[in-house]
């Protein structure tokens, strides 16, 4: 009886031990997601669901349509929008759904790539500037200062002129024209990092040029240079798509939007979906990085701190 009593006791005296559910791995990711999502906003949602559509379309679009559009359209040409032909048909009587999505590979891709080249150079030299000193700072700041002087326009104007209108060509012209201005962005961020306390005591305690500029003041500019590289991304995109449309950007057969619009300009004054369709690609793109950059979650709560 009293052995009965004891053990009684001594599970009455046991802390209890909650039983905590095992949350799977993909519940925990949906459910960080959700809140990350949410502090984007209604147009932010908007614009994030416009960017994944063109996303997609430039890299699954060409593969999931059943015809290309190397080949002369069946069709007549600038026939208006219908079953056969959603987007209607253009100058050569091609479907012009098809050539949209097709020219999103060229339009996205070319951009997206001189985007990252240009953001990536001004950053690294940015960080450079910062981290070594004076006279660094001083000579790649003026040597891109010289470049900034020469209007973006004419200086691709001359690029093309010299060396062609290849792929290649316009990925480098417009990273070229760009990095001054990611270099100025990145800099003015990186100064004021660099004068903080916790870089002078990495300095002190012996740590070199790449350190700095990696671990201590890279990590802290990051966020407003993303946001930046997406304004970045939209000039890019409006670049390209003006030298598109003079006929010095992607050259036939293959398009962008901005040489579908200039192709089938003749097709305006009977009000043609051929013109009208890829001028409006090209605004809903860049209004889309417009709303997400604009609504980047946690962007309204800095904007107001410092406010």
């Amino acid at each position: 009886m009293e052995t009965s009593t004891s053990s009684a006791a001594a599970s009455a005296a046991a802390p209890v031990v909650p039983l905590v559910p095992v949350v799977p791995a993909s519940q925990e990711r949906r459910r960080r997601m959700l809140p990350w999502l949410g502090g984007f906003g209604v147009s932010g949602l908007l614009g994030l669901a416009v960017l994944l559509f063109w996303l997609l379309a430039a890299l699954l679009g060409p593969w999931l349509l059943s015809h290309g559009t190397a080949a002369m359209g069946t069709s007549n040409v600038f026939e208006p929008m219908s079953a056969a032909h959603w987007l209607g048909t253009d100058y050569l009587g091609r479907d012009m759904l098809a050539l949209i999505i097709e020219g999103a590979r060229y339009t996205i891709g070319v951009a997206l790539l001189a985007t990252l080249l240009a953001s990536g150079t001004g950053t690294t030299l940015a960080l450079l500037a910062a981290a070594s000193g004076r006279w660094t700072d001083t000579l790649l700041s003026r040597g891109l200062d010289t470049l900034t002087a020469i209007p973006s326009k004419m200086f691709a104007l001359i690029m093309v002129a010299g060396f062609g209108s290849s792929v290649a060509m316009l990925v480098v012209t417009a990273a070229i024209i760009y990095v001054p201005g990611a270099y100025r962005m990145a800099r003015s961020l990186a100064v004021n990092i660099n004068a903080l306390d916790y870089v002078t005591v990495a300095r002190t305690r012996g740590e070199g040029t790449l350190y700095i500029m990696l671990r201590e003041i890279l990590p802290n500019i990051l966020g407003p240079m993303l946001a930046d590289l997406g304004l970045r991304f939209v000039y890019v995109v409006l670049l390209l798509a003006s030298l598109s449309f003079l006929g010095l950007g992607i050259q036939p057969p293959a398009a962008d939007w901005g040489s579908l619009v200039r192709e089938n300009i003749g097709a305006l004054a009977m009000g043609g979906a051929s013109v009208i369709v890829p001028a409006l690609a090209i605004a809903s793109l860049t209004i889309a990085v417009n709303l997400v950059i604009d609504n980047l979650p946690g962007r309204a709560a800095r904007e107001r701190g410092a406010r």
